[in-house]
């Protein structure tokens, strides 16, 4: 499971940069704090099902593109 947030924050972090979005542009995108986005790309969160899925949105990206 640990690993699955890991990847998962690898994939959130990359797409983040790569879409020049910052952690706390991020965050108030989705209405949580800049620490939440950093605890999701450090792998230290495990997020549910829904905040996978605003993330997708925020980023415009697929769910399945956030997971891979």
């Amino acid at each position: 499971m640990k690993d699955d947030a890991k990847k998962l924050g690898e994939n959130l972090k990359k797409i983040r940069t790569k879409k020049n979005i910052t952690q706390t542009g991020l965050a108030e995108t989705l209405g949580v704090d800049k620490s939440f986005v950093s605890n999701l790309e450090n792998g230290k969160t495990n997020p549910t099902l829904s905040t996978i899925t605003n993330l997708a949105q925020a980023l415009g990206v697929s769910t399945k593109e956030l997971l891979k």
